[in-house]
């Protein structure tokens, strides 16, 4: 039976460079592969970006609006699918989540997605929760905070400064935004320090 993967992990723990791999992978097998994308997450444009360097074509860019089980048996018509890889799938709506499961059940083709658990603030993102609620396996990809410890948040830098108001999603690199993964120690002694400087 296909089933729905849920790759999830902090900023910088690899997750764009793993899925790339995989389709790699599966394409020098000869197997095609379906690469997609939110398009919300407009780093990279149409295309993947890793931190090594290393970029691929997104195949798929997912509107808000899209059904995603229809555009995945559309392109299933064209040539068979060996498997579908979601990037930033955090950025996806619950329903689309939902859609992604009936992908595996309806068309027997796997699924992995690669997210984030959660935003800047500690919050779930609807989608990737949705992901965790229906994800018949899941597996935390890990990284490292400065300080040496196991990085589990993400931490938002404005202009080099941690902030931690704001809204959910802002993208990587786009408007001085930029992430930095931290330990649960280092992400409360940043939160503190920056709710002390800014209400006085």
């Amino acid at each position: 039976m296909a089933k729905l993967y849920y790759r999830y992990g902090a900023m910088n723990s690899g997750k764009s460079t793993a899925l790339m791999q995989v389709a790699h992978n599966y394409e020098e097998r000869g197997m095609r592969v379906l690469v997609m994308k939110p398009a919300v997450d407009t780093k990279g444009g149409d295309r993947l970006v890793s931190r090594l360097g290393v970029t691929r074509k997104v195949d798929v860019s997912v509107s808000a609006e899209m059904d995603v089980l229809e555009a995945v048996r559309a392109a299933a018509e064209q040539a068979p699918l060996a498997c579908v890889l979601v990037d930033e799938s955090q950025f996806l709506t619950p329903a689309q989540a939902e859609q992604l499961f009936r992908v595996t059940v309806e068309l027997s083709v796997p699924v992995i997605c690669y997210g984030l658990r959660t935003d800047f603030s500690l919050k779930g993102f609807p989608g990737s929760t949705r992901l965790l609620e229906l994800a018949h396996e899941i597996e935390e990809m890990k990284t490292i905070c400065t300080c040496g410890r196991k990085a589990v948040c993400n931490g938002r830098m404005v202009n080099g400064e941690f902030v931690f108001e704001g809204d959910q999603v802002a993208i990587d690199q786009e408007n001085n935004v930029q992430y930095q993964s931290l330990c649960a120690q280092c992400y409360f002694e940043k939160r503190a320090e920056f709710f002390a400087k800014h209400r006085k």
